[in-house]
């Protein structure tokens, strides 16, 4: 008989973790507790939604000053749109985790991730908080990422070690549905021990977001609960700027696609590159277009290489006045389907490419040098049966 060897992902140096059931929903984990032994550097990217949750106006307000040392999720409950009380219920929860981390509460980020509409069980969640135990007894990152799922398929995590140094960055992320963020997605915490300026770290948490988490797009609908979160320790000391920001893209860019992989009923990861573009903004506008067209979405799925609704998708960008379909070229992989024309061959290759895990759409503007590229997932009746029968 073969043993199986089992090999969990541990938090950064300075960080310790509780994950457990309060009995939010059902009986699965729903309440997660992570902890720094002192004070860190911190950095929060959060919603644009005018249906803010309480639990991102509280977190927002706690991160102002670029400080933190705690953070607590509770899934299965976004406590959105609950009014006074759903406040007030948010920030007894940070509170109430504060008092017994013996922490101040403005140290307390929290997150809340669920159904929309609906009150804490707060008698369940005070019962859970009361039961905390100090110090934390775990460091499992794996295990926080599973505390921290709703919906989701598989838990996402992702680690590297910052070049140069023995820093980790170690992040965890959920979310496969309602997700067309304008900042981040559902929930991205990211713990690491190197030590770096606060400032610093909020603008390189900032600039590699706009890369990885703020392209990526399920269904085009932005959630109310959006937060991504870091914390450094400074446990393993300085750290070079520039392989700092490497190692940090390389891990959000691993949950990025993750979420993109495990999109709510997904069964084909899309990328979409868009380059020889005017600027940035071009390039990421014209992708998002194409990679969030329902008729793209379900061509994917259907391993159908329909080019012409590709052409849609970036024809539709009607506010660029420079983009000339004359100069237009779209691929299927590397395969150029338009102006070149493809054979019925060439098309059957292109279908059986397609059938594949992995589709990429690249398609050159002529109006630039600029590129971008974002990821999404094809559109099946996974994804309507889910959601049709979400509540209910």
């Amino acid at each position: 008989m073969l043993n199986t060897i089992v090999v969990t992902t541990n938090l950064p140096l300075g960080f310790s973790s509780f994950v457990t059931n309060v009995g939010v929903k059902d009986s699965t984990k729903d309440f997660t507790v992570v902890m720094a032994d002192g004070p860190c550097a911190a950095s929060g990217v959060f919603t644009q939604s005018r249906f803010a949750g309480p639990s991102v106006v509280i977190s927002r307000r706690h991160v102002e000053n670029l400080s933190a040392r705690a953070v607590v999720v509770i899934s299965k409950n976004a406590n959105v749109a609950t009014g006074p009380e759903g406040i007030a219920h948010a920030e007894e929860v940070a509170a109430s985790v504060a008092a017994k981390l013996g922490i101040d509460t403005s140290d307390v980020l929290i997150a809340s991730t669920g159904v929309i509409g609906r009150q804490y069980p707060i008698d369940n969640i005070r019962a859970g908080i009361s039961g905390l135990p100090f110090p934390l007894p775990d460091n499992d990152a794996d295990d926080v990422a599973r505390g921290i799922m709703t919906t989701d398929t598989v838990h996402k995590i992702s680690s590297a070690t910052v070049p140069g140094s023995e820093a980790r960055i170690v992040g965890v992320a959920k979310g496969v549905g309602m997700i067309e963020p304008n900042m981040a997605t559902l929930i991205a915490m990211i713990f690491t021990d190197a030590d770096i300026a606060p400032k610093d770290l909020n603008t390189i948490f900032r600039g590699v977001i706009n890369q990885t988490l703020n392209c990526v797009s399920v269904d085009t609908d932005t959630s109310t609960s959006d937060t991504a979160i870091i914390l450094a320790s400074g446990k393993a000391g300085p750290v070079d700027s520039d392989a700092f920001t490497q190692a940090l893209h390389s891990v959000l860019l691993d949950l990025t696609k993750a979420i993109a992989r495990d999109g709510e009923g997904a069964e084909t990861l899309i990328e979409v590159v868009v380059d020889a573009a005017r600027n940035a903004e071009q390039a990421k506008t014209v992708a998002k277009s194409i990679v969030n067209s329902p008729l793209v979405k379900t061509a994917v799925h259907g391993a159908d290489p329909n080019w012409g609704r590709v052409a849609m998708a970036v024809g539709k960008c009607s506010q660029y006045t420079d983009i000339d379909q004359e100069k237009v070229v779209i691929r299927f992989g590397t395969q150029e389907v338009y102006p070149t024309q493809v054979t019925e061959a060439g098309l059957e290759k292109l279908s059986q490419y397609m059938r594949g895990a992995d589709v990429t759409i690249h398609v050159s503007l002529a109006t630039g040098t600029s590129s971008a590229t974002v990821w999404g997932c094809d559109l099946t009746d996974g994804y309507v049966r889910i959601n049709a029968d979400y509540t209910t």
